[in-house]
This record gives structure tokens, sequence and C-alpha cells, in this order.
């Protein structure tokens, strides 16, 4: 039971997680009251609370009929509390009573990173500074969870609403339910389960549910490409938009008009050598097989040795 590994009986913090009684969150939230609602999804709802100490959190709130049963909140609360970085949501603690389960996590102003890149009123908050750092943030997390943590780590759900700002627009990796523990000999996992995002799922792990760190590698891209462009990517045909996003900038950059794909609202190109790059990078981690697409050690070297000739996408 998760209560017997991560707490002892005498109700004291283990690995500096919290266990919470309901009626302590409920309080926090004023009883889950629709005004403290951060925002909701097919798992639940996410809740704004405050703690006796006065500390903010945000609390995952679990459906009864979510997806994410008792083994994927397990999951989250062991990764998480093993998981230490700076670029990934720390866990403050969890409420098990009866059929409830909750996440308290430290919380994050700013919410996600896509309210501000697909949003028209907010989407002028970002300057293309702000978004290289945010680039930054992501390959900092991801490569610590491919190379440098305890446990090797795929994130399954990798995309801008599961990339949470802080106030200084700092980022932290959240959503932990359905990521998967790699051992040191795993090239690749096939799962009989597919689980994620439609739009940000290669198509060999939709298809056939076969993935790898090349999965998030693929993630990555598409992130990258929708932080350049401002638009978000499509897993199918739209009336309006016959093209998805990385289609779209596949056919521009073949043309020489890669720098078309880049938001005006994001600024002058000052900076249109670092922006090109980014493009063709993010083309690199969206190619078709996953032997073609870069790790994210390679990532990180592409984006900051600019003196480096890339290859070719596929």
């Amino acid at each position: 039971m998760l209560l017997h590994a991560l707490e002892r009986r005498d109700g004291k913090k283990s690995h500096e997680l919290q266990f919470f009684s309901l009626e302590s969150i409920a309080s926090a939230t004023n009883n889950f009251t629709t005004t403290s609602k951060l925002g909701e999804g097919s798992f639940g709802s996410v809740y704004k609370g405050q703690l006796p100490d006065g500390q903010e959190v945000a609390i995952k709130r679990l459906s009864r009929n979510s997806g994410q049963g008792f083994l994927e909140f397990k999951n989250e609360v062991i990764l998480i509390v093993k998981l230490q970085h700076t670029n990934l949501v720390r866990l403050v603690g969890c409420c098990i009573h009866k059929e409830e389960r909750m996440l308290i996590y430290e919380y994050m102003p700013n919410k996600s990173l896509n309210f501000f890149l697909f949003d028209p009123a907010k989407k002028n908050i970002l300057d293309w500074k702000k978004c290289f750092n945010i680039i930054q943030g992501i390959l900092q997390g991801l490569l610590y969870l491919h190379n440098y943590s305890k446990l090797r780590i795929i994130h399954r759900d990798l995309k801008a609403s599961n990339i949470l700002l802080d106030n200084e627009m700092n980022l932290k990796i959240f959503d932990f339910g359905m990521a998967r523990i790699f051992g040191s000999n795993d090239s690749k996992v096939n799962t009989n389960r597919v689980v994620g995002t439609y739009g940000y799922m290669p198509s060999k792990y939709a298809i056939e549910g076969v993935f790898s760190t090349k999965s998030n590698v693929f993630n990555f891209g598409v992130i990258l490409l929708e932080i350049v462009s401002g638009q978000k990517n499509y897993s199918s045909h739209h009336s309006e938009r016959p093209l998805n996003l990385i289609v779209q900038a596949w056919e521009m950059w073949g043309e020489g008009r890669g720098l078309k794909l880049f938001d005006p609202t994001l600024g002058d190109l000052d900076h249109s050598d670092q922006v090109l790059r980014c493009i063709h990078v993010g083309l690199l981690c969206v190619q078709e097989s996953p032997i073609d697409r870069p790790t994210m050690l390679d990532v990180i070297f592409m984006i900051y040795n600019e003196a480096n000739k890339l290859p070719a996408p596929k």
C-alpha cells in the first residue's frame, strides 16, 4: 500500500511527503468552491488552496470516474517524491480518504504555458527571450529525467498544458501519472494501453503502442514548434486548418520560408538565427522514425552550439 510505502504508522512524514486529512484539504479550498477551481480535465479538477501555515498549493482532486486509477495515483506520488529538479513540479503531499484521492502540489501562479501561447489576450506577455528561457527549462527537465535522475523516466503526456509557470515565468514539468520507469537496458517498450494527447504523440506510439525516450523527443519538438509559431498542433484535419502545424512547418522550411512560422507577437526578429535553429531542431525532433530523432543530449548540443551544422530533417 502507498501509505505503508511512504508514511510511518504514527503519521509522521517520510521522504518529505505529508499526508493530509480530507477535512484539512476541504478547509484549504473553502470546501472545493467553484471560485477555488483552477481548471479541470478528464482526470478531475484542480483547486487552489491555502494551508494553515499560509502556503499556497494546487490540489489535484481525481474524479472517481477518472482514467487515472489508484495505480497511476501511486505511480505519480512515488515518482515525484524521488525526482528532485528545479524544472519539475514539487509534490507537497497527498490525501487518501475512502474513494477520495488528491495530490497537493506547489502552486504555480501563472498556470500553464498553453494559457499564454494560445490565448490572444495573454500571448503578448511573452517575448522571444522569455520563450527561449522556457525552451531551455523544458530541455533541462527532460535531460534530468532521461539521463541524470536516479530513475530513467519517460513522461507520456508531455504537452504545453503540462508545463507550469511561476511568477517569473520559470517553468516546471507537471503530471507524472502516466509516466513510466525505464530499466537501464531498455531501448523501447510496448504497451497495450496508449495514453497521452493526440497531436503530441508520435505515430508509432499512437498506432503500435511503442514508446521510448525518443517519444519525449517528439513531444519536445511539437512544443518547440508551438512556442515559435504561437499555434497549436492538431492531429486531424480541420475545416479551417487543412494542415497541422508539423506539416505547415515542414512545407515552409522546405520552401526556404522558415521565418514565416515565427509568431510576430513575440517581437522583432532580432534573433533570427536562433529562431531558425529552433525550428530546424523542432523538425529533427518530430521526424517519423525514432532512429532519426536526436536524443535530449543531442538536442542541447544542437540548440547551444550555433557553430555546429545541423543535419537536414527527413
